[in-house]
């Protein structure tokens, strides 16, 4: 079994067996790679970086250069996808709507994972007077490509709004699970949308 980092193993385990994949903004093609190789799923990615493209072409994965920010009409058809995946993407895409309207479009359910703003050590870090820097938040105010921060109310109300249902959530924090009040005490989320 390949291995992966915990928050793709999650991923990983939600998807089925034989289904027809899209990971947007797939970085070096990991999860596909393990999902066709080992679930017998179809895959194929989406990434804007140039390194990562080639990484997972050397996998074997069918991976498309592109900005996600130009859409996703230009390749997909509508429910042309059982899953489409976005992880740890969200928070940096100018068009956050928009990108969960054509998710929703060309698959039956989207898998979309996040840092959690109103993590505890966050929200201490903005109380000190600095912006949060931590394991799921690695940058700094100054050089992140994160643009929109969220926490899981947040994204409760924008799947409301946008008419998708929380089908399955679980919230992550230093690689295990979290129950109890995991809005504060959660530093990575994961919702499966449907």
């Amino acid at each position: 079994m390949r291995e992966l980092r915990e928050d793709l193993r999650l991923i990983y385990d939600w998807i089925a067996p034989n289904s027809k994949v899209l990971d947007l903004g797939c970085g070096d093609g990991q999860l596909l790679a393990a999902l066709v190789e080992e679930k017998n799923c179809i895959g194929y990615g989406v990434e804007l970086d140039t390194d990562s493209v080639i990484a997972a072409m050397d996998l074997g994965v069918n991976v498309i250069q592109s900005d996600l920010e130009s859409g996703l009409r230009q390749g997909f058809t509508d429910n042309s996808f059982d899953v489409v995946v976005l992880s740890q993407t969200i928070q940096a895409m100018k068009n956050t709507e928009i990108i969960l309207q054509e998710m929703k479009r060309v698959a039956r359910q989207a898998i979309v994972t996040f840092p959690n703003f109103g993590y505890w050590r966050n929200r201490l870090q903005i109380a000190q007077g600095r912006m949060p820097v931590s394991e799921s938040m690695p940058y700094e105010w100054y050089n992140t490509p994160n643009i929109h921060w969220c926490t899981l109310a947040d994204f409760d109300a924008l799947c409301q709004k946008n008419g998708l249902a929380v089908l399955e959530r679980t919230v992550m924090s230093g690689g295990k699970r979290i129950d109890f009040l995991p809005n504060l005490l959660g530093s990575l989320a994961f919702y499966r949308v449907g």
